[in-house]
C-alpha cells in the first residue's frame, strides 16, 4: 500500500488516479471500517484495507486467498440474498469461500455509489477468477457496474520509475511496459 503514499504516484492527473477513477482532494484512509447491515439491526464494522472518496480497496499481495466463513456468519448480512445469488457462490456445506469479497461487495451496496475495487497480482489467476466468479454471484448490474479489479502490475505501469523498481525488487512485480501515458485496455 506505500505506492498510494508516494507523492508522485497519486498526484493530481496521475496515471495511478486516472486507473482507479479517483480525483482530488479525497483523502487516503488505511484501514477503514465501512459499516455493513446485519439482520436485527445491528451492523459490523469491518477494516477495507483502503478508502479514496467513494472508491474501497481490497489489496492482495502475499496472502494465499481471500478467506472462508461459515455459512451462518455470511447470511447473517441483512442484503445478503438481495445483492447474491448464493447458488452461484463458491461454498462447501458449513462455509463459503472468499469471504473478504463478500463482505467487499457488501460493503459497497451499503452505501449508495461507492465502488468496490479488488488488486491482486497478475500471476495469481486463482484470485482473479475468485474475484469474477464473486462478482458473478451479484444479481444486481447496478452494483455489478460498481466493482472492479485491477491487477499490481497495471499499478506499475502508472508509476514513476523509482518506484516500480521498488515493486521489482520487493514483489517481483514487474511493469507491463507500456509506456507512461498510454491508455490501459478496458474489458467490456
Amino acid at each position: 500500500m506505500n505506492v498510494f503514499c508516494h507523492p508522485q504516484a497519486f498526484a493530481t492527473g496521475s496515471l495511478l488516479r486516472t486507473l482507479l477513477g479517483t480525483e482530488p482532494p479525497e483523502r487516503l484512509q488505511f484501514g477503514c471500517k465501512p459499516r455493513i447491515p446485519l439482520l436485527a439491526n445491528h451492523v459490523e464494522r469491518t477494516e477495507i484495507d483502503l478508502r479514496i472518496g467513494d472508491l474501497l480497496i481490497e489489496a492482495k499481495l502475499t496472502e494465499a486467498e481471500f478467506q472462508r466463513a461459515p455459512r451462518v456468519r455470511v447470511e447473517r448480512y441483512r442484503d445478503f440474498e438481495s445483492v447474491f445469488d448464493a447458488s452461484m457462490l463458491p461454498q462447501t456445506a458449513q462455509l463459503y469461500l472468499h469471504y473478504q469479497l463478500i463482505r467487499g461487495v457488501l460493503s459497497a451496496f451499503a452505501e449508495q455509489e461507492i465502488r468496490y475495487c479488488v488488486i491482486c497480482d497478475g500471476r495469481r489467476p486463482d484470485l482473479i477468477d475468485a474475484w469474477f466468479t464473486v462478482a458473478r454471484a451479484v444479481k444486481l448490474a447496478s452494483l455489478r457496474s460498481r466493482l472492479q479489479l485491477v491487477t499490481w502490475q497495471e499499478i506499475a505501469d502508472t508509476l514513476p520509475k523509482p518506484m516500480r523498481a521498488w515493486l521489482a525488487d520487493k514483489y517481483g512485480i514487474a511493469s507491463q511496459g507500456r509506456p507512461r501515458g498510454e491508455c490501459i485496455p478496458q474489458i467490456d
